[in-house]
């Protein structure tokens, strides 16, 4: 399987849990001329009334500086990777499998395909983890 396996920094703030809220923090990156490929946002269940939202990347200094004024900082607990490549059915069991079978847990999975091609960025508890999972997937 020829895949396509990078780390990647996720960047993470936290939003208003409103109309708008999402919106807001969204708009400072794109007038920052951020090109997200990846946004995942959700409640915090923890604190009513807030949320957080994931994106990546975040590139250059113009981008990076418009992020830390919307809140957002690099998340040091979670260790990504993009995973991009040709789609096949069951090929997720298959990525999740080769990683547990190495004992490897991950900490979350975000998928996609769009006609012939996925891409998926997982999250790992530690950065050793990240780097056998990188290692695992690149094998094939």
């Amino acid at each position: 399987m020829d895949l396509l396996v990078e780390r990647v920094d996720v960047w993470a703030a936290p939003i208003n849990d409103k109309p708008g809220g999402l919106a807001e923090v969204l708009a400072v990156l794109r007038d920052a001329g951020a090109d997200l490929q990846f946004i995942i946002a959700r409640r915090a269940p923890d604190t009513p009334g807030k949320g957080v939202v994931f994106v990546t990347p975040l590139l250059g200094d113009r981008e990076v500086s418009a992020a830390a004024q919307a809140g957002f900082n690099v998340t040091q607990s979670l260790h990504s990777l993009r995973i991009m490549g040709r789609d096949k059915p069951g090929l997720g069991a298959e990525l999740t499998q080769k990683l547990a079978t190495a004992g490897i847990n991950l900490r979350g999975l975000s998928a996609s395909a769009i006609g012939s091609q996925f891409v998926a960025y997982i999250a790992l508890d530690s950065l050793a983890d990240a780097n056998r999972a990188m290692e695992i997937l690149q094998r094939g």
